[in-house]
């Protein structure tokens, strides 16, 4: 069996270029395992520069208060309605670690605490809205429908809730700033409607008839209504930036240094991740299913029977229902205090000190 010498070229082309691939493969797998380790010395020297930062960090503890002021507003998705913006406030309390290098200008910040938030905000509506009752029959046995027409609608909530805010950030210098989440459970929560309502009789043999109180047409009558509400447990992306000033007392002398006091004011503001409010399935406002020929001579009107429902409780409001708070925050921050170890001890100093007598000479590190 002869083989040509065509087939013979072809066989070594085909294993010169499968060596050739071969090496290729080889290579590019080389080259990957040495991005692999240096990217893996990276996170190796990266994890060692953090554990050393933290062995090295000093650590402050503070506890303080803080007074926040500001506007807060609902955000309704999907819907025709918008609120105004409305006064809001709180008060709390909190516990903050910073750590950092010492001597060193930047700090990181970690908070929790506890607190309260209150506010007022309204939805307002200028159009109206109408309930017909077909087919009734005044004391004259004439067929008309009764018209009920809310119009100038004003919705005001008011919220009280408990909050605890989870934050952390970095100060530098006089600048600050936090970011994190804040957890409010509202405990109580009004709603306060105000309208006014117009009632006419469509008559079918008739024009319109208005303002005649002896058939319970009423012009404009003003109707309130205050009731309790209820708003879903609230989590908030929080973001604070401000600035730290005031009083920081150094050591005097060679006394152990005294409790540092810090001041902050800054600006916030809050966004509500979760649908706040509970939808139900009520109608604006619900009349009553019939007319009453013979109110109209009596004690009770037709809109004595007159049923409101706050606004955010009824159906088609808003697929969903968003908080909002901007403000100013001033926050007041004490350093609990903690004795650094003894810079320059003399065994003189020392026994004086032991002895019950002066401490001076004795100087401690911050």
């Amino acid at each position: 069996m002869r083989i040509s010498k065509k087939s013979c070229t072809f066989a070594t082309a085909f294993w010169v270029h499968s060596a050739k691939s071969a090496a290729k493969v080889l290579q590019k797998i080389r080259i990957r395992k040495k991005i692999v380790k240096k990217h893996q010395s990276y996170w190796v020297l990266l994890f060692a520069l953090l554990i050393s930062s933290i062995a090295n960090a000093k650590v402050n503890s503070y506890v303080g208060a803080y007074a926040s002021a500001g506007e807060w507003s609902l955000l309704p998705s999907q819907s025709k309605y918008s609120a105004s913006f409305g006064a809001a406030g709180g008060l709390g309390f909190l516990y903050e670690l910073q750590a950092g290098p010492t001597y060193s200008p930047t700090r990181f910040l970690f908070d929790v605490g506890v607190g309260v938030h209150g506010g007022w905000t309204s939805f307002n509506q200028s159009s109206s809205a109408k309930t017909v009752i077909e087919n009734q029959k005044d004391l004259n046995d004439d067929v008309f429908d009764y018209v009920y027409e809310v119009k100038d609608r004003h919705d005001q909530y008011t919220n009280l809730a408990v909050q605890v805010p989870l934050m952390i950030g970095v100060q530098h210098r006089k600048f600050y700033m936090l970011a994190g989440a804040k957890v409010s459970a509202n405990v109580l929560t009004k709603a306060h409607t105000n309208a006014n309502i117009t009632t006419y009789g469509d008559y079918k043999a008739f024009d319109p008839f208005y303002n005649m109180p002896e058939y319970q047409f009423f012009n404009d009558l003003p109707i309130k209504k205050k009731a309790d509400a209820s708003l879903n447990l609230n989590v908030d992306v929080s973001l604070e930036i401000g600035g730290r000033f005031g009083l920081v007392t150094d050591a005097v002398g060679y006394d152990v240094p005294k409790r540092k006091i810090e001041y902050r004011l800054a600006g916030f503001v809050d966004y509500g991740l979760l649908d706040i409010h509970k939808a139900r399935d009520l109608d604006f406002f619900t009349a009553p299913g019939f007319y009453d020929a013979e109110a109209a001579y009596g004690t009770t009107t037709m809109v004595d029977g007159l049923e409101v429902n706050d606004i955010m409780s009824t159906s088609g409001f808003a697929k969903a229902v968003n908080n909002l708070v901007v403000g100013l925050k001033f926050t007041v921050l004490f350093q609990l205090p903690e004795q650094g170890k003894c810079v320059i001890c003399r065994d003189a100093y020392r026994s004086s000190a032991r002895g019950g007598g002066s401490r001076r000479g004795m100087k401690y590190e911050e």
